[in-house]
C-alpha cells in the first residue's frame, strides 16, 4: 500500500477477493474525475483546429495505491535491475495474466496531492470513525 493513502477500503474483503478468485495481482481503483482547466485545441498533421473543447472533464480509473500480490510475481521480477509497478503491470499483461481490478466505491483521497491533502484535513475529523476502527 502507498503511505499516501486516506481511504476507508475494507481491507479484509479486498484480500479476500484476491484469494478467493486465485490472482497473481490485485489492484484496487477508484473512479477519479479529472477537471482541465484550459480550453483543448486538438490539431491536424497541418496545424490547422479540427476541435476543441472548453475545459473538459475526464474520468479515469485509476490506482488507489493498494494492492494485493501472489508470491509468484517474483517468478516474473527480474533480479538486480530496475523493475518498477509499470514493468510488473506490462509482463503481467504480455503473460496472459494481467492483474485484477476491484473497484472501489468508497472513500479514497491521494494525500500526496496537495488538493487531496487539504481535502483530506478539513473531512477527517467528521469521518475518522470510517477510518479508524476502534
Amino acid at each position: 500500500m502507498n503511505g499516501d493513502v486516506l481511504t476507508d477500503l475494507n481491507f479484509k474483503n479486498f484480500y479476500q477477493s484476491h484469494v478467493e478468485l486465485n490472482n497473481i495481482f490485485t489492484i484496487s481503483s477508484y473512479n477519479r474525475t479529472q477537471l482541465n482547466d484550459y480550453g483543448v485545441l486538438e490539431i491536424d498533421k497541418n496545424r490547422k483546429l479540427h476541435d476543441f473543447k472548453e475545459k473538459p472533464v475526464t474520468n479515469f480509473e485509476v490506482s488507489m495505491g493498494v494492492y494485493v500480490a501472489n508470491k509468484k510475481i517474483l517468478d516474473v521480477i527480474p533480479d538486480d535491475t530496475f523493475y518498477g509497478f509499470d514493468h510488473l503491470m506490462l509482463d503481467l499483461i504480455k503473460l496472459k495474466n494481467p492483474a485484477f481490478v476491484i473497484t472501489h466505491n468508497g472513500y479514497w483521497l491521494d494525500i500526496g496531492r496537495p488538493d487531496d491533502y487539504m481535502q483530506a484535513i478539513e473531512e477527517f475529523e467528521q469521518l475518522k470513525s470510517k477510518f479508524l476502527h476502534e
